[in-house]
């Protein structure tokens, strides 16, 4: 398999349960919810991202012929010397293209490995984190993994709807729109009234990081 990764940077994950924590994201291009382009966007099963993810010209971003190029692409991402690499897999919609030989070539690197997908796309095996973030009217392929973070509100998708789904962790985050301040009350109410739920923030917005 040929990789296209939109790009590759060191930063702190900004949102969900490893909030706070260096990484190095791995943003795969293409995605199966919505192309990317504004014209598209009215009639995509996923209106509301806000990613670019078209294409191979982000810093570090490139095609790799191999799983360990881009291993290696990625550990060159990690500070030297530092302990517990961490790599998110990122898109996009990740799944549709990492494997099981990258994620072989990312372990010999020393990375652990997490994915931040949409749940359509079933995950090869060996992978350390598996972050789901459902869209409303999509079928839920990976029904099971680490963290469950429903972005909120999205009409006709209701988070309990999703409880029966085995995570260990259930966050609500608040849509990153012109409402953001509402949604993000509707969000504060909502794991109050929900106390399986945690609130997860989008901390790189807020402090201006990649």
């Amino acid at each position: 398999m040929t990789y296209t990764v939109k790009e590759i940077f060191y930063t702190l994950q900004g949102e969900g349960v490893n909030a706070g924590r260096a990484a190095v994201f791995c943003r795969f291009a293409g995605c199966n919810l919505w192309s990317g382009l504004e014209q598209d966007r009215a009639e995509a099963e996923c209106t509301f991202c806000d990613t670019d993810f078209i294409g191979t010209d982000g810093p570090g971003g490139g095609k790799f012929d191999t799983p360990t190029g881009l291993a290696r692409a990625v550990r060159a991402q990690w500070p030297d010397g530092a302990d517990a690499p961490f790599v998110v897999c990122t898109g996009g919609e990740p799944l549709l293209q990492l494997d099981e030989a990258l994620i072989d070539a990312l372990h010999a690197e020393g990375f652990e490995i997490a994915v931040e997908t949409n749940g359509t796309q079933a995950a090869p095996p060996g992978i350390d984190w598996v972050c789901v973030s459902p869209k409303a009217g999509c079928d839920i392929t990976l029904t099971e993994g680490d963290e469950l973070k429903v972005v909120f509100p999205q009409p006709g998708l209701d988070p309990e709807s999703l409880e029966s789904l085995t995570f260990r962790h259930y966050l609500i985050q608040p849509l990153h729109d012109s409402d953001i301040e509402t949604n993000t009350r509707l969000c504060l109410d909502y794991c109050r009234d929900h106390p399986r739920w945690r609130l997860s923030l989008q901390t790189h917005k807020i402090l201006g990081i990649p």
